[in-house]
């Protein structure tokens, strides 16, 4: 029988990397990034204390990421992409900032969360923008599923939470409902949240505000069960 082979959320394209980010991922990969394994993480023992946990899905070029690891230094960051370019970018950042509470797993988000996070080691997710597969054959493959969120929440902690973000409504109302319908969860607004001051404006959405283009942000929250 063949295995079943799951629907991936995203492709890897053939983007250009530069010479700059190819330095960065072949010099700084074994400082800052840590190489995919099927075996549990000690968080702790990576980042070297012991401080709240935040997971960063699908960080493109990181620019939001070193932005919000800069501003919370009490906090530690595990971050996870699969394009190399976006890599290489945020590793350079890492390095010209002097951040030390970013690690990055370049590898598939579920593979990592189902493969080398334990439970309720996570204070927090970040997943924004990600991909929004807008034609309606593709939207199976839309990253947010309830399958996803209910492997997310039992990586988070009692009280942590998952902060969605997407400039597609279509895909702004599917979030809305999945995560309104994983029983662990309970919405922090009424239907989206505003921006959390923690999340910076990217380019791309300064841009796409003054052209009359809407962002939501969803805030979701791991209840006790009762």
């Amino acid at each position: 029988m063949a295995e079943h082979r799951p629907i991936r959320s995203y492709v890897l394209r053939q983007g250009r990397v530069s010479n700059a980010q190819r330095r960065a991922h072949e010099t700084l990969m074994p400082k800052y990034g840590i190489p995919f394994a099927e075996n549990l993480l000690d968080l702790e023992a990576i980042f070297g204390r012991s401080a709240p946990k935040f997971l960063e899905i699908g960080f493109g070029m990181g620019e939001t990421t070193t932005v919000i690891a800069q501003a919370h230094p009490q906090h530690d960051y595990l971050a996870i992409e699969v394009h190399t370019p976006g890599v290489g970018s945020l590793l350079k950042q890492i390095e010209e900032s002097g951040l030390t509470n970013v690690h990055i797993v370049q590898h598939d988000a579920v593979e990592v969360l189902q493969k080398m996070l334990p439970p309720d080691c996570l204070d927090g997710v970040h997943v924004f923008f990600p991909d929004p597969w807008p034609k309606a054959r593709h939207h199976k493959r839309r990253l947010i599923q309830p399958e996803f969120i209910a492997l997310l929440c039992r990586r988070l902690k009692q009280g942590g939470y998952i902060h969605a973000a997407t400039d597609w409504e279509d895909y702004a109302g599917q979030i809305l409902e999945v995560l309104s319908n994983e029983p662990q969860l309970a919405n922090t607004a009424v239907d989206y949240a505003a921006r959390p001051e923690y999340r910076p404006l990217t380019k791309f959405e300064r841009r796409g505000l003054r052209l009359g283009h809407g962002v939501w942000d969803l805030v979701f929250k791991k209840e006790a069960q009762k």
